[in-house]
Formats: structure tokens, C-alpha cells, sequence
């Protein structure tokens, strides 16, 4: 029999079928078999665990059928001890059954810095090694002195705190700045444009101190907070205006960019799209 002749018999027609037929058959089990074993379209929220303790956590995972893993810890007092504060997926983000959610509690136990050795320092010294220790800086106290802006004691809640002394991180220090025998002067900074902790950082920067800092009603959450700017200062800022070394500063913060003069506007402007450009690593 020719080849042509068989391509065309009825045995071939009906072997060719058959062999079609099973491999469709085999293909359907094949995608059935996956949409089973990877639960095709049965995805869920996640649940929100922020604030659980440990056991109501995994109660909560068993029911609403994911899993959770601690994979670290870390000190905060935005909740209790030993609850959840961060998890990874976040709340609501869709997932299979069983996937397993990474959460991160709040420790225990506050994590302890070293006090630094800041007396005899400069201000802008002592304020670079509190930073860098995990400590925060607070407003100085001014005393009669020979020295200018140097160190003259270290002090927490009111009480001399010795180097090497243990203190919960984020915990402040005080210094104690001598302030000369005359009546020094410093010009006042200009704040307008710069975010809480910059404002903050120029005005102890200078000898000076931080007065109470209002947010404006623009501000609503805890991010608006951070990336809020000064737009308004007392005293306010001036080529020749001047304040006693120690004097306060008072600033009020906003979001929003219309309160800022015309050329404050565009150097905040600017400001951001720099961040922008380096956040992106722009090739210009």
C-alpha cells in the first residue's frame, strides 16, 4: 500500500483520532490537576493581625486558613508588648490558602543604648554623637560660663547621666551648654520650607531652642506630620534680627504649599523634585 493510500485509510484516520482524543483528555487533566493544586482563583484577604498578641494571631490565621511566622522583633510604644506591629503581606492583599505571613512584634524588652561622653564637647559635636547613639537631643539649658556652645554637663529627666550609662533607645539628653559671660546674640534662622526635624536640627544648631510647633489643620495623619514644612516662625526671620543665646523659637507646619511665600514655594518645589531625582538615581 502506497503512503498516500494509508494516510487516507480508515485504520490511519481512526488511529489518528484516537491519538488526538487521548491527548486533549490528557491536557484537561492536566490544567484540571493545576487549577486544583494551585487553588485557581481562590484567592483571600489577608487579615489585619496589627495590635494581636501572638495566640490571637494564630486563632485569627486558623480561621481565615494563612499561616504566620514571627521573623523579628523590635521596640515601639505604638502597641503592647509582645503584639504584632508590621506583617508582610499586608492587610487585605489577596493570597492563596495557607500562605504564610511574615509578622514582626513588638519586643519585650526596650532596646538599651550606651551613653555617650558628650561633656567638654561642641553643641554641633554632642549633637551628632546623640544622634548616631539612637538617643534624641532636647532643648539645652544655658549657664554662666567661659565657654561658648561646649558641653558643660549631660542630663536625663533632670538628673546628671554618666557615659557608658544604660538608657532606653530614642531616650533624651540634655545638655547643659555654657553660654559666655556677656549677653551673646545669635541672628535668627530662617526655617520657612524645612520639614520638623530639620527646623529642629538648624534652631538647636544655633544656639537656640525649640519653642512649641503647631500643624495646621492640612495636617491629618502621622505621614502629613513628617513631611510637613514651616511656614510661619516666631520671631520671624530677618537679615538683622537677632535673639539672646538660648532664646526660643516658635514655628507652625503645614502641608500645604499655598501658605509658603512665592519664592519659599518654589524652593520647596525644588527641594522635592531633587529628592524625586536622587530617591530614582536619574541618569542626569
Amino acid at each position: 500500500m502506497s503512503l498516500k493510500k494509508f494516510l487516507v485509510s480508515r485504520v490511519f484516520l481512526k488511529n489518528l483520532g484516537l491519538a488526538l482524543a487521548i491527548a486533549a483528555a490528557f491536557l484537561l487533566i492536566t490544567l484540571l490537576l493545576m487549577s486544583i493544586f494551585t487553588r485557581h482563583g481562590q484567592a483571600r484577604p489577608v487579615p489585619d493581625f496589627y495590635g494581636l498578641s501572638i495566640e490571637e494571631a494564630d486563632s485569627l490565621a486558623s480561621r481565615k486558613k494563612v499561616r504566620v511566622t514571627v521573623i523579628d522583633s523590635l521596640f515601639t510604644n505604638d502597641v503592647p508588648r509582645g503584639c504584632v506591629y508590621e506583617q508582610n503581606p499586608a492587610a487585605g492583599h489577596r493570597v492563596k490558602k495557607n500562605r504564610r505571613v511574615m509578622l514582626t512584634i513588638n519586643a519585650f524588652n526596650p532596646e538599651m543604648v550606651a551613653v555617650p561622653d558628650l561633656v567638654g564637647l561642641s553643641a554641633r559635636q554632642a549633637y551628632a554623637l546623640i544622634k548616631s547613639a539612637g538617643l534624641e537631643a532636647g532643648n539645652p539649658v544655658y549657664r554662666p560660663d567661659l565657654t561658648i556652645d561646649f558641653v558643660l554637663d549631660q542630663l536625663h529627666h533632670g538628673e546628671p547621666v554618666a557615659a557608658g550609662d544604660s538608657l532606653q533607645k530614642k531616650s533624651e539628653i540634655v545638655l547643659v551648654l555654657g553660654k559666655g559671660l556677656s549677653n551673646q546674640r545669635i541672628r535668627v534662622p530662617d526655617l520657612t520650607g524645612k520639614i520638623l526635624e530639620d527646623a529642629k536640627a538648624h534652631i538647636l544648631g544655633s544656639s537656640l531652642l525649640l519653642g512649641t510647633y503647631t500643624f495646621d489643620e492640612s495636617v491629618e495623619t502621622e505621614d502629613d506630620s513628617l513631611s510637613a514644612f514651616v511656614y510661619k516662625q516666631n520671631p520671624e526671620f530677618s537679615e538683622d534680627a537677632t535673639l539672646q543665646l538660648g532664646s526660643a523659637v516658635y514655628i507652625w507646619l503645614t502641608i500645604d504649599s499655598a501658605r509658603l511665600p512665592i519664592d519659599s514655594t518654589m524652593i520647596q518645589f525644588q527641594h522635592q523634585e531633587e529628592t524625586y531625582l536622587n530617591d530614582n538615581n536619574h541618569p542626569f
